[in-house]
Order: C-alpha cells, then structure tokens, then sequence
C-alpha cells in the first residue's frame, strides 16, 4: 500500500561560521536542541558553528542537519514520522488522486523493515471535488441604452444583459461583463464651483530639537483645484485660506546616542550531558542613548557552543509485538477444531536502552487463552464490498485501487470464558489460527471477489524537502 524512495541531497549553499572544530573523522553538522515531529523541522540551533554528528547525538533529544541539505533528523533511534496530511485532491470536479507521506526519521540505525533514516513511503487514494465539471452559460442581447446620467455638460449612460442563454451550470459563468457604460453629452454647458483639494503635508520644522528661545515653526497649504471654479459661466471661488502656520510643539532635547559596554564573563555550560551553548552578555550603557537617540548597533548577547563529551541517558523503546505462538495445550497432540481451550504467547523486545536510560515499561511476554481453528473446515457467508483500497503503485505507472467481498467463516459457539485457579476469576478466550470457510460460489470465485478500477489524474511523487522524487 505505500511505495518508498531515497531522501535526496538538498541544493543550499553550505554556512562557514565556524565556532569548534568536529572530530576527526567526522562529517559536520549544525546542531539543534529540538526536533519538531509535527513538522519534521530542527529548532533551537546552538551557536552558530559546526560538530561531529557522534557529538551532536550525545543527547538523543537533540538534531542534526547535515550542510548543504534542509533535512532535519532526529538523534534518537530511527523510527517512522507521523503521516503527512493528504494534499490537495489533483482536480477541482470529478475523480482524481492525492498523495501523502511520512519519513524514517533517526539516526544511528534503521526504521522498521530495514529502512535508512531519510527514506520517504508515500500513500495514493483517489478523490473527489465537485461531481460535476462547470459549464459556460451564455449572454442575452443587451437592453435598450439608459437615460444620461447629468442634465448639464457630460455624464454616461449604461446598458445590461443577463447570463441566461444559456444559463451556466455547476459553478460555470458568461465571460464578460454584465454591464457596460458610455459617455453622453447633454450639449449643456454647467457652472463649475470651486472646491479646495486637501491639504499638503505640514513641512518639516525648522528645528528637531530646542536649541533657543524661539520654537521651531511648520506650515502646510492648500489649492483651489478639486476643481477650479469655471470662468463661462463663472463659478464660486473656494473660501477661507490657502495657507495655515503653526508653531512645533513636544520636541525633544537633541538626542544621545548610545554606545556598548565591555563583555562580561562567559556563563557555564547549562548541562551535564551532550552540548549547549553558553552566553557572554555587554550592556549599551556607555552612554545610555537618551532623548531618542540610537541604541546601539550589533547584539547584546553572543553564544559559545560548550560540549561535556558525556553521551546523555537513552530510554528503552518496546519494538512491535511479534506473531502469536501456535494455539496449543499441553500434554494434549492436538486441539484444533474442538472445545478445548489452549493458550499461546507473543513477545517483544526491549531495544535501544543506553548509558542507564531508563527500562521499558510493561511486561515483555503477552499470554491469552485460545480456541484453535486452524485449518477447520467452517461454514461461511459473503462480506458487503469493502472500502475502496488505496492506489497501487503510488508513484508507479497506471495505479488501481481495489475493493473486495470476502468469504467468511462462521466461528464456532464455544463458551467464550473459562473458569481458573479458585479465587482467580474467569479468562477471555480468543479464536486463533485460519479456518476454510465454506460459502456459495459468487461470480465464479469461492473465497474471494475483487472490483478494480484505474486511478484518475494521478500527482508526481516529488520529495517536499527539495522538489525531487
């Protein structure tokens, strides 16, 4: 159901801000605090400079991201990422497909079924928009022209036309306007009043800050333009002033700029384990700026990447369970088909656990009780038709998807409990093992009916680090 590919090497130009050296032997990394699972991003980028991986990964919490590439891992044991969401179906009406992701994200091992960190599985299932494909409507004739708009000198007059012949369907529309205008003139001449435009900015003032008894003075203006008054026949002119003057109020004493202090001591190390990053700080207080002036330029803070080359605690992590052991009794040859209540184990085991992280949590062995079917000869009845499957091959040529009715068997009505050991209660019992159901024949088949059908209008699977496949 999923199709994987290579992560590719990223296109950007490699950063030289060097603050410590990587070991010998290693390639360098910059190295982060913090993996983002939900969008698989690096945070918390510790100094500016460049490590070895093996150092980075001393605190399995933290990240890495190799140079010239913007993928992000993780330090912990590799392990899938969560699914991407689905993108956009491939069309806006009728069927089509749409694609999603995840990534094996880690370092220092593999994913599941032996994947190397990086390694992208794609999902495709078909989609649908809007049933239906939207179609064009027509235009009417246009309507007689209506009346001039003014009843002196030039105006416009309109007309309109309706999107109904035909009329679009399913979201369609008629290309064009609805309406549209011309110029009419009446043959009228019309008096023109004048009318002020606003008025322009206040110009600066003639002084930024105190400096003398007499406070600094701004002026603004004004035209008679929006529009002029008309001279045939002659219009009014605009009242009132077409300049104003005042004087600058609230300015400031003339500023100080500020300047840095030196730099304090060089804090700590924060941590016991892995790498941090420690500060030096320098306060702009040499002089303070005042009454405005400039803070100073640069940053108050700059940061050391510190390394205590102690790897940090790693936990243990449960891999999958495995497969059930076979439904068996003991001291019994076989059970299989019969009443008789067995039991089986499954396991799993504990990986990962290093420099005394801690323990996994649980029990490592799962014991049910159990009915043995395997192979029992049952009556059986079809399935309704099962959900429609996901698109095989994803990111291969021409994929189908599939649903199925299956062949069923009837289980047994064996008592579904069992009594123990006194004071101990009673235990659930499970079916095991795969019966031989006996159904009908349908459309010629005994166990099995398929439907496929081909997927619409299908995506390129293209890698959303760097837009390669």
């Amino acid at each position: 159901m999923t199709s994987r590919a290579q992560a590719p090497q990223s296109l950007l130009p490699p950063l030289l801000l060097l603050f410590t050296l990587p070991a010998a032997g290693s390639d360098p990394v910059l190295c982060f605090t913090q993996y983002e699972e939900s969008s698989s991003k690096c945070k918390g980028r510790l100094g500016g400079g460049v490590v070895s991986v093996e150092d980075c990964c001393l605190n399995t919490a933290y990240a890495f991201q190799e140079h010239g590439s913007r993928l992000c891992q993780a330090c912990r044991s590799p392990q899938w990422s969560p699914w991407s969401m689905w993108a956009p179906c491939s069309v806006t009406c009728s069927e089509g497909s749409q694609l999603r992701h995840r990534r094996c994200v880690g370092w220092n091992g593999q994913c599941f079924e032996n994947v190397a960190p990086g390694t992208l599985e794609w999902q495709l299932q078909a989609c649908e928009g809007q049933p239906c494909c939207p179609e064009m409507g027509g235009w009417s004739d246009w309507a007689p022209w209506g009346s001039c708009s003014v009843t002196c000198s030039k105006g416009t007059r309109t007309r309109q036309r309706t999107c109904d012949h035909p009329a679009p369907k399913c979201g369609g529309h008629c290309p064009g306007e609805a309406r549209e205008s011309e110029a009419c003139d009446t043959q009228q001449v019309c008096p023109t009043h004048g009318v002020w435009a606003t008025w322009g900015p206040w110009s600066p003032c003639s002084g930024s800050c105190y400096s003398g008894a007499k406070a600094p003075g701004e002026k603004r203006s004004r035209t008679c333009s929006a529009p002029e008054p008309s001279k045939q026949p002659p219009g009014k002119p605009c009242p009132g002033p077409a300049y104003e003057e005042r004087s600058c109020t609230g300015l400031p004493p003339c500023p100080v700029a500020g300047s840095w202090g030196p730099w304090g001591p060089l804090e700590p190390c924060p941590v016991t384990c892995g790498l941090s990053q420690t500060q030096e700080r320098r306060t702009c207080n040499n002089p303070v700026p005042q009454h405005g002036g400039p803070f100073c330029v640069g940053d108050a803070t700059r940061s050391n990447i510190c390394n205590t080359a102690v790897p940090c605690p790693v936990d243990g992590e449960w891999d999958a369970w495995g497969e059930w052991s076979a439904c068996v009794r003991l001291n019994m040859k076989s059970i299989s088909c019969e009443e008789i209540p067995g039991q089986q184990t499954r396991w799993r085991n504990c990986r990962g656990r290093k420099f005394e992280g801690q323990r996994c949590a649980g029990k490592q062995q799962d014991i049910r009780h159990c009915y043995n079917i395997q192979q029992c000869i049952l009556k059986g009845s079809w399935s309704e038709w099962s959900n429609w499957g996901l698109c095989m091959p994803p990111c291969g040529p021409k994929p189908t998807r599939a649903r199925q009715r299956l062949c069923t068997a009837t289980l047994p009505k064996f008592v579904p409990t069992i009594s123990v050991v006194e004071g101990q209660g009673e235990k659930n019992v499970t079916f095991w093992g795969k019966p031989r159901p006996l159904c009908e024949q349908l459309q010629g088949e005994k166990l099995v009916v398929e439907e496929r059908r081909p997927c619409l209008h299908v995506p390129a699977c293209k890698d959303p680090e760097d837009g390669t496949f």
